[in-house]
């Protein structure tokens, strides 16, 4: 190997870790038991150009960061957003612009449009995600507002707080906007997109600070993929 490969956990294997219970995004295909999805696709084809396999690990999202940084996992691709706070602890190759939106009931009873609307009422959200750090400035603007909080109802698996929507357990769920049009788009008539998008920013692939080697592999075979018209 030249000076220049990344060091890798296992040889000629780029370890991926994701939490997989994000479609589009990333989940698991219950035919095939494999991950699947939008960010797979894409790591999959990083790694073919870095000249390596690919193996996902399924990992809870709330610990996915320090995973990395304890050398679970190579890198890391799990909608994760890029935020000054996550810079701190690890590097980025931004490959996607998404937003966060909300997910409400079919025809929208509540009128809910943006965050301010919410509260006082349950909200469903992921944890460790930006939105439940979102959600918890605007319950303090509700309060700063004498406005009653928001109440989270904060689970660690994507697919179980959509659940809550599905059961009327919340009046809406917060999450990136891809996947809430997703889970809209699953289920006619049943839920509804709760105006425009928040936040819109970029999404990237995570790498341990300070990891050049990996930093400079991943980014030049994406940057491969972009230029060949792979990823659009």
């Amino acid at each position: 190997t030249s000076s220049t490969a990344p060091d890798l956990r296992v040889p000629g294997v780029l370890t991926v870790g994701s939490d997989t219970t994000y479609p589009p995004q990333e989940y698991i295909d219950t035919a095939t038991n494999k991950a699947v999805g939008f960010d797979v696709d894409l790591i999959t084809a990083v790694a073919k150009n870095m000249g390596l396999q690919v193996n996902v690990v399924t990992t809870k999202f709330d610990t996915i960061i320090d995973d990395l940084s304890n050398k679970r996992f190579d890198v890391v691709i799990s909608a994760v957003s890029v935020t000054p706070e996550r810079q701190k602890k690890v590097d980025f190759v931004p490959y996607f612009n998404a937003g966060e939106s909300l997910l409400v009931q079919a025809g929208n009873p509540k009128n809910i449009t943006k965050l301010a609307d919410l509260c006082g009422q349950n909200v469903g959200v992921q944890t460790g995600t930006i939105e439940q750090t979102d959600l918890q400035t605007a319950s303090d603007a509700c309060k700063k507002a004498n406005k009653p909080e928001i109440k989270m109802v904060v689970l660690q698996d994507q697919t179980a707080v959509i659940q809550l929507l599905a059961n009327q357990r919340v009046v809406a769920t917060y999450q990136d906007s891809p996947v809430t049009d997703y889970f809209n788009k699953q289920h006619p008539g049943k839920f509804a997109v709760g105006g425009a998008v928040i936040n819109a920013g970029l999404e990237g692939i995570v790498i341990r600070k300070g990891d050049t080697k990996m930093f400079n592999a991943v980014k030049s075979a994406f940057d491969k993929l972009k230029a060949d018209g792979t990823y659009k």
